[in-house]
């Protein structure tokens, strides 16, 4: 299929951008949260920012929230992107599904490099099972996009139990690069972007093949609880995420994949741009309500 028409606009909007290598990491940081401010937000029932045990995280509670978390990682190329930028989202997202949203803001590249941010998803689900019998109870569900997709994965391994399902939108996987989507499904992404995200994440080049930093490694995958993989058609990252999906279904997990076709990577951020971000954000609540007890 080809780029969906609002995909197709989005990429020509973007084309004469600056690489990331070539922008300053603060000013583009401080240009994705002006971008964010302009985006519709949804009402909740409440927003709170939390200190979970030194890392920043904020707190969504919709109307009639049922007991249960979801706790989101935000995507960004790990450098990128904070809690303020993915305000909206988080909203929808608890008002889609019917739980608490906890947003952790973690640490980020290249001040903090790897393990850093999946060392404070950990801190933060240590703060949430000490309250677990307080208003963070219930069921608790994980969901990342991009990078976020990265920490999600890796914390469902290094924790495992903890988590009711695990939610990835097109997730970062694979510092190698292997797939063809890097050659054959590029648009409004540039490969050389994805390569500069590991040279920011990773300490050393012996961390690239870390199943912390790179979960595809890792020979615990079959531990994971039913998973959702979600893909974009005309994304690099399209055939590392499908990639993942086969081998959790081989490895015995129940494991779903959907890709959206037509769709560029970024998109479910973006719902005035992307018709299909709402669809997904209801895909993604679907897929919890069927874990939910």
């Amino acid at each position: 299929m080809a780029l969906h028409p609002q995909a197709r606009a989005a990429v020509e909007h973007s084309a004469g951008d600056p690489k990331v290598w070539e922008t300053d990491i603060e000013t583009a940081r401080a240009a994705a949260r002006d971008e964010a401010a302009r985006q519709p937000r949804e009402d909740v029932a409440r927003v709170q920012d939390v200190d979970a045990d030194g890392v920043p995280c904020r707190l969504y509670e919709p109307v009639d929230a049922d007991e249960g978390l979801v706790v989101h990682l935000h995507g960004g190329g790990f450098v990128f992107h904070d809690v303020e930028v993915h305000d909206g989202v988080a909203r929808r997202l608890a008002n889609r599904v019917g739980l608490r949203v906890l947003s952790v803001d973690y640490r980020r590249p290249p001040e903090h490099r790897f393990p850093a941010a999946p060392d404070d998803v950990d801190t933060v689900l240590r703060w949430c099972a000490a309250r677990s019998e307080d208003w963070l109870g219930g069921p608790t569900y994980v969901h990342g996009d991009s990078a976020g997709g990265n920490l999600a994965l890796v914390a469902a391994l290094r924790n495992p139990g903890r988590f009711r399902a695990v939610l990835l939108t097109y997730p970062f996987l694979d510092p190698q690069a292997e797939g063809e989507s890097y050659l054959t499904a590029a648009e409004g992404f540039d490969p050389r972007e994805a390569a500069w995200y590991w040279d920011q994440y990773a300490r050393t080049p012996a961390d690239l093949t870390d199943p912390d930093l790179a979960p595809l490694l890792s020979d615990r995958l079959h531990t994971l609880p039913p998973t959702l993989v979600v893909s974009a058609e005309h994304d690099p990252l399209r055939d590392e995420a499908e990639l993942l999906a086969t081998r959790l279904a081989e490895a015995g997990v129940a494991a779903v994949g959907i890709r959206f076709l037509g769709q560029v990577h970024g998109f479910w951020r973006h719902s005035d741009v992307f018709d299909a971000a709402e669809p997904l954000t209801r895909t993604l609540a679907g897929f919890v309500r069927t874990h939910h007890p």
